[in-house]
């Protein structure tokens, strides 16, 4: 995982490191520890909702595994060592929890799509699925939102929860190269390079969909031009900033909540 910070995107940042690893190992524990963090964020946030829900990890040895959470352990008691180890077939590898059903039809699909995705997050947020009940993509009303102009997708055929990798397949599809869908009654999917990029990706845009929802009630919101739009996306919506955004809450989790790690 390498990012540039040289580039328009990031015209005001030192040039900061990304991480590096000396074995697979490293970058299967970095990854577990992100992922275990992103959990612990969303309890943080609010988006636990019973037992829906699921942030997964390509594993880096085994790219047709991914790393979940446990069926009905909440996000807000899970750490790295809970994690469970899925393979293509469903099949728990590593971990003696049930894995959610709906979380392998998504993800193995979504992972399969794009071997550029490592990590991908879907929960059903209150302002996320509060939106997705309008059936539209979010306009680019405030500077955060505009991380989505143009690079998230509507899914717009809610059929119940999704059981079947078909289903799956289908919003895989309608995501193409995009960062982000809204699954229309159901609620918001992120994805990114990293665990921390999907999991900003997902904060973000869940309060930009709280965001518009509010001025919309309020008023009738200004919409940002299509061309500041681009521009705003390509200083606000680059790889590097999704990783980087998340990098000073991973550290307030940690500090607050260390058990996290093991």
């Amino acid at each position: 995982m390498s990012y540039s910070t040289k580039d328009k995107s990031t015209p005001n940042l030192e040039p900061i490191k990304t991480p590096t690893f000396e074995s697979t190992e490293d970058e299967r524990i970095h990854r577990k520890q992100r992922l275990a963090v992103a959990f612990r964020l969303f309890a943080h946030y609010g988006f636990d909702e019973g037992i829906a829900g699921h942030i997964t990890a390509r594993d880096p040895e085994y790219p047709d595994c991914f790393w979940v959470n446990p069926l009905g352990m909440h996000f807000g008691q899970i750490r790295a060592s809970d994690l469970l180890l899925v393979n293509h077939k469903g099949e728990v590898v590593k971990g003696n929890k049930p894995v959610n059903t709906a979380a392998f039809a998504i993800h193995s699909q979504i992972h399969q799509a794009r071997p550029d995705v490592n990590a991908a997050a879907h929960a059903h947020s209150l302002h996320g699925k509060t939106w997705s009940t309008l059936g539209r993509l979010l306009d680019p009303l405030t500077q955060d939102a505009c991380a989505f102009y143009e690079d998230h997708a509507l899914f717009d055929d809610y059929t119940g929860v999704v059981l079947k990798t078909e289903e799956g397949e289908r919003i895989g599809n309608t995501l193409g190269e995009k960062k982000a869908i809204i699954l229309r009654n159901h609620g918001l999917l992120t994805v990114g390079h990293s665990v921390d990029e999907a999991a900003w990706w997902f904060i973000t845009m869940d309060r930009s969909c709280h965001s518009q929802l509010m001025a919309e009630a309020a008023g009738k919101p200004i919409v940002i031009d299509a061309e500041t739009a681009r521009l705003t996306h390509s200083q606000v919506g680059s790889h590097f900033i999704g990783w980087f955004s998340f990098q000073s809450l991973y550290d307030m989790i940690v500090s607050q909540e260390p058990e996290v790690l093991n």
